[in-house]
């Protein structure tokens, strides 16, 4: 209950509004203690993804440099056919690593290897010299059209991207598979049969090329300065690098090349630049100042020290300057051929490898090599889709980044390729907007530096704490609503308890002070002797209805009290219901004729014969109450008239019903007229005296006497039924 001091002198909406204050008085510093809580969870979450992309990103960066590192490895004479095997003494030569077909790729995606002299002229290690027969070296027919294609393919993307000259590749004669020739009529060097020319037409029939013997002459202005040009900012580099040389590119016409996309489609593979991002970098910030206020923070994840010296290197290089035919199948006989081998040692200097990544959207990985003053271009040509794919979607796509997060990859700050947490990778168009919350970046090491890997967060997985955190917020929630709706209800239930009480407390100042009043009146006319003999009798009669008004009055109060205080004073015990009607009727029949009212009882003699087990004053209490009401609302009815009756139920319960013909009681407020003190506001109720306080007490005596109680509406008028179980009829 709350304290009277409290709500005096408030009405339901000062009460509210000061709940209502109350409430937001708690329910704010909760909101934001769970709001930090939950920040603090969400920071807690972001710094561990933040941690295992930064670990991927070592992975990643780690794989790449051995990858490149073994790449750098290779030997100037690897980019040959053929080198010395074992001691140069020996003069044995064998195919280099770098001539195998399939290609052995040192990296993934690697589509062959190649060597651009300072004239500009291609070269690559999967195809023999020119004055080589590749039948003596071990080269069948569709080995050598497989690898022309191959040869062409790698000199027409880098013709188109101005890489070398766009001079073609004559392919070699090779002999008739099917044709024999006896090893000693076998044609020099050189020499080409007809058989032979059938054999070149036939492989340019299976690789659907068209090859131009005596192209148009290179430009002169060639240098190999386009490969130094390669790495710097695009918006630094010529006009013309990476411009596909259309003039000469449309001699090249196989079906593979018609096939890769043009240097333009390529360039649209570009989605922006990485400044153009919308990406929120709070959070990031957050974790990397909390990682350097705490170093053994930072141990945990492995902070990236990727960091590789790269120099120059000298080699020492044997090569073979000449080697005759049969020279060199005496050569892989392990027979004394030195007399047709001359091979020369020679010392060069090779740069380390450089990344690039061409405008026809392919990468090549090059270096330079300085050989008796000439500088030589080596490298490698890689498909970007399968290099990406197996290097970095792959791995990305493995851990639970991949299901949270989006990664970006951009070179040189263009976005190339974004891979969607929703299993999708695509290359984005320059109009895309990338919004999200940044997570981590990074820039690979060298040669890689141009790279940059970007984290960025799609859907941020809950902290290990957030379910409990979301369980304690909705039970506070559930607290607080449900604590306000009671305090509001119970606080409007006290405003109405006590204005009830007020009401009451004047209703009975007037119920007993009218009767006092005309019972002294009366009382000193007869006293002085005013009043003749004629009228005595009418006066004693109003004195005793009267008290017995206060009597009812003062009963019900003392009642109240008693129930009030739990402190109910019952004797119940079995009584015939007969002898109950009977008593009943001997009190109230003197009551009901003076007020003007005709009093009928409907007894059924089943019922008579019965027994309930009731507090005889308790009962009759109660039927006086339902009398005295219904003589004070029904006074102005037609017809004057209450009946009380009792009867038998069919589950052996005795219903006593009492009923009057006045206007009834109003659908809505059937269920409060058994509230304590209610009093509804009908026009009626303000012209009848009362104190509200009758009917709640027939309400709780019949419960306290394990009864019902229950009105209904008759037309006219109003019956209260009253139901208590029976006991087995009497003899």
């Amino acid at each position: 209950m709350l304290p009277k001091t409290l709500i005096k002198g408030f009405d339901k909406s000062r009460l509210r509004n000061l709940l209502l204050l109350f409430f937001l008085a708690l329910a704010i510093p909760t909101a934001v203690l769970i709001g930090q809580a939950y920040s603090q969870l969400k920071w807690e979450a972001f710094h561990q993804y933040r941690g295992l992309a930064e670990e991927l990103t070592t992975r990643i960066d780690e794989r790449l440099i051995d990858m490149v590192n073994a790449a750098d490895a290779r030997s100037f004479t690897d980019y040959t056919f053929l080198v010395v095997a074992g001691d140069p003494s020996a003069n044995l030569v064998q195919r280099s690593a770098l001539s195998n077909y399939p290609v052995q790729d040192d990296l993934p995606g690697t589509l062959g290897y190649f060597q651009v002299d300072s004239d500009g002229a291609f070269s690559t290690p999967i195809l023999p010299a020119d004055d080589s027969n590749p039948l003596e070296l071990g080269i069948g027919d569709e080995d050598f059209a497989d690898r022309s294609r191959l040869a062409e393919r790698l000199q027409v993307i880098l013709v188109d991207n101005r890489l070398v000259k766009s001079k073609a590749r004559k392919l070699q004669s090779l002999p008739d598979a099917n044709l024999v020739v006896p090893a000693a009529a076998a044609p020099s060097p050189g020499t080409v049969l007809e058989e032979e020319k059938e054999a070149v037409d036939s492989i340019s029939i299976q690789t659907s090329a068209r090859l131009t013997v005596d192209p148009e002459p290179a430009p002169d202005d060639y240098s190999q300065q386009v490969f130094d040009q390669l790495n710097m900012p695009r918006k630094d580099a010529p006009a013309e690098l990476g411009r596909a040389n259309s003039g000469n590119a449309g001699m090249l016409e196989m079906d593979e090349v018609a096939k890769e996309p043009s240097t333009e489609e390529k360039r649209q593979n570009a989605g922006g630049k990485v400044a153009d991002l919308k990406l929120d970098s709070s959070l990031q910030k957050k974790s990397e100042d909390a990682e350097v206020s705490s170093p053994a923070s930072s141990s945990i994840f492995g902070r990236r020290t990727v960091a590789r010296e790269r120099a120059k290197r000298l080699e020492q290089s044997t090569s073979i300057e000449t080697v005759g035919s049969s020279a060199v199948e005496g050569a892989f006989a392990d027979e004394d051929v030195s007399r047709d081998i001359r091979i020369s040692t020679f010392e060069s200097e090779i740069d380390p490898l450089e990344f690039s990544l061409l405008d026809s959207g392919h990468i090549v990985l090059f270096r330079k090599v300085w050989r008796d003053g000439e500088r030589f271009i080596q490298g490698l040509v890689v498909d970007r889709d399968i290099f990406i794919n197996d290097v970095v979607t792959t791995a990305f796509r493995d851990t639970v980044l991949g299901g949270m997060s989006e990664l970006i990859l951009a070179y040189q700050d263009d976005v190339i390729l974004k891979i969607s947490a929703d299993d999708r990778s695509k290359y984005p168009s320059g109009n895309e907007a990338l919004d999200g919350t940044l997570l981590y970046r990074s820039r690979l090491s060298t040669p890689l530096d141009s790279l940059e890997i970007i984290y960025s967060i799609t859907r941020l997985p809950p902290g290990p704490g957030a379910g409990v955190l979301g369980w304690v917020t909705l039970v506070l929630i559930i607290i607080f609503t449900g604590g306000f709706l009671t305090l509001y209800r119970l606080g409007v239930s006290q405003i109405n308890l006590a204005r009830q009480q007020q009401d009451f407390v004047s209703s009975v100042s007037h119920e007993l002070k009218t009767p006092l009043t005309s019972i002294r009146m009366y009382g000193e006319m007869l006293k002085e002797g005013w009043a003749d003999e004629s009228k005595k009798q009418g006066y004693y009669e109003f004195i005793h209805d009267e008290s017995e008004r206060l009597t009812r009055l003062i009963s019900n109060v003392l009642q109240l009290a008693r129930i009030t205080r739990n402190e109910p004073q019952f004797d119940i015990h079995s009584t015939n219901v007969g002898e109950l009607m009977s008593q009943i009727e001997s009190k109230i029949s003197s009551q009901v004729e003076r007020a003007g009212f005709e009093l009928a009882f409907n007894r059924e003699e089943q019922a008579d014969s019965a027994s309930i087990d009731v507090d005889s004053d308790c009962f009759a209490q109660i039927v006086i109450n339902l009398v005295d009401n219904a003589i004070k609302f029904s006074k102005d009815a037609d017809n004057k008239r209450i009946e009380i009756a009792s009867k038998r139920s069919a589950d052996n319960a005795i219903a006593f019903t009492v009923r009057d013909f006045g206007p009834g009681i109003p659908k809505d407020q059937m269920k409060k007229i058994f509230t304590l003190f209610y009093r509804s506001e009908s026009e009626l109720t303000r012209e009848t005296v009362g104190t509200g306080i009758g009917l709640a007490i027939v309400h709780q005596l019949v419960v306290a006497m394990n009864g019902k109680v229950d009105v209904v509406n008759k037309d006219p008028g109003v019956e209260f039924q009253l139901l208590f179980p029976g006991l087995q009829a009497q003899e």
